[in-house]
């Protein structure tokens, strides 16, 4: 045999395994190629429809290759118990990105750093300041505050119930608002505000970022990471100068009334708590930043995404607008929407869950991982492997839900009646809009009801149409790496309702 051809033995050999047929006891999927696995067949769009669809071909549990990556995808209620409740431990971690690294610092966050102390404790000091009972109960009467400010801007403007307002913009000053006086005890003065527009635009530009798919090649292939040099630069860049702007703004000036007041400093907002605890020596200053840097991305954006789906949908569905106003009248008799009355607003509470049915905001949960071998649904799950449950099509498939495509809140109220968002306790586990189990989504306990509280105070005061010229406003979604938002920000009419 020639030398030469000796020396390409060994490559030879990896390519011939490569091509040969799956061991059978890895979950089924397309025949992967080498170096690429199956990158090159399935592209870089692996959006929760697309990944429906392969379910459709390989079953409730199948693996891609994705260069040098496993990719493991859940589409049946029974697995998707096994991965976020049965076998959370052993799928409870998190897996690595490139892009991800730079804006958790390698996991010094709570959301994406991996199973262990450091998750529990970061969980444990979040939890306190931010995701209570007894913090929604302290902070509902300043988030109704803010809704009641929003209300009033969209009656002083005649533009608004003539040509209609991108509302969006709105009410993302109301949610930094709600946050930010919860995190900081300080808010925003205006959309014009140097800080407000300060703060968006880095946050919105870290989205981008870290949702592209544009990264992809770079991750799934370490060869061709040197090709993402600029890419990882920029996000480096732009996380040095958002991370100094948390910090010399909001977290430093906590800091200075802290120590100006000494031991008579009394916690007034969820940042003192955190930084109290840096203080003992819990954590460090880095993971106080990663805090805010999760709340400013998890707790508002993707609530920002569900009131813009929300609201587009009522404005398609105008007879649902007025089951809710008549509910509300009926049952209330006249007084306000309150936190505390929500509980009595079934039709509305019908509604939220059926616009986070039809528009998961994270269709495929927030990725989890494995760090040691694996076993689910009878087959093999190599160790350090991307599994994503694909929540969408849990709550999305015709074999499971009737009409699924259909926006209908009444199917809450008759056919799925007991059927709830819940992280925990008795689950169905074709409905997980955030998750389930020990690395489900806190925020659902702000989210619920800030949720409906906005949807509550819009529909009694106004009817919520389409602008001139349109019969209903465009839903189509535009998705990213994890998120699922509205492509065009809704242009709606708010025409106020006479008493």
């Amino acid at each position: 045999m020639p030398w030469s051809l000796l020396t390409l033995l060994p490559l030879i050999l990896y390519v011939l395994r490569s091509i040969s047929k799956r061991p059978s006891s890895l979950p089924p999927g397309p025949r992967s190629i080498p170096i690429f696995g199956n990158w090159l067949q399935v592209g870089n769009d692996l959006s929760h429809r697309f990944l429906a669809t392969l379910s459709q071909t390989y079953g409730p549990v199948f693996l891609l290759k994705l260069g040098s990556k496993n990719l493991t995808v859940v589409s049946d209620p029974e697995l998707a118990n096994q991965v976020l409740h049965a076998q959370g431990v052993e799928f409870g971690s998190r897996p690595r990105n490139v892009v991800f690294d730079i804006f958790t610092g390698n996991g010094q966050d709570m959301v994406f750093t991996v199973y262990g102390d450091h998750w529990r404790k970061m969980r444990r000091i979040m939890t306190l300041p931010f995701f209570t009972n007894k913090v929604v109960h302290q902070y509902s009467d300043m988030w109704e505050d803010e809704m009641g400010l929003v209300v009033e801007d969209l009656k002083r403007e005649e533009r608004v119930r003539k040509e209609g307002i991108v509302i969006r913009k709105r009410l993302q000053l109301m949610l930094y608002n709600i946050m930010y006086r919860m995190m900081f005890d300080t808010k925003f003065q205006s959309q014009d505000d140097p800080l407000f527009i300060e703060a968006t635009s880095f946050n919105s530009q870290r989205s981008r970022l870290a949702q592209s798919f544009e990264y992809n090649y770079g991750d799934f292939i370490p060869l061709l990471r040197p090709f993402l040099s600029n890419y990882l630069n920029k996000c480096r860049d732009l996380q040095r100068r958002r991370l100094a702007f948390f910090n010399n703004y909001f977290v430093e000036k906590r800091r200075e009334i802290i120590a100006a007041n000494g031991e008579k400093h009394k916690i007034s907002c969820a940042i003192d708590h955190i930084i109290d605890a840096q203080m003992k020596g819990e954590i460090s200053e880095e993971n106080v930043l990663y805090i805010v840097e999760n709340i400013n991305v998890a707790a508002i954006e993707t609530t920002l995404w569900s009131m813009e789906w929300a609201i587009a949908e009522l404005v398609n569905h105008p007879t649902v607008q007025s089951k809710i106003r008549d509910e509300i009248a009926t049952v209330l008799k006249g007084n306000p929407v309150t936190e505390s009355n929500l509980h009595e607003l079934p039709y509305l509470q019908a509604t939220v869950k059926e616009s986070l049915r039809l528009h998961t905001p994270i269709p495929l949960l927030v990725p989890h991982m494995n760090l040691e071998e694996a076993k689910l649904g009878g087959y093999t799950i190599p160790s350090e492997s991307k599994v994503v449950v694909n929540a969408w099509w849990l709550a999305n498939n015709p074999a499971w839900w009737k009409n699924p495509d259909k926006f209908r809140p009444e199917r809450f109220l008759e056919e799925e009646y007991g059927t709830d968002a819940v992280a925990g306790g008795k689950v169905d586990f074709r409905y997980l809009p955030f998750g389930v189990g020990r690395r489900s989504c806190p925020g659902i306990i702000l989210a619920l009801p800030i949720l409906g509280l906005v949807i509550a105070k819009l529909v009694s005061s106004f009817e919520m149409k389409a602008p001139p010229g349109l019969e209903k406003i465009d839903v189509s979604e535009e998705g990213g790496q994890f998120s699922l938002h509205i492509a065009n920000h809704s242009t709606v009419v708010f025409d106020p309702i006479k008493a």
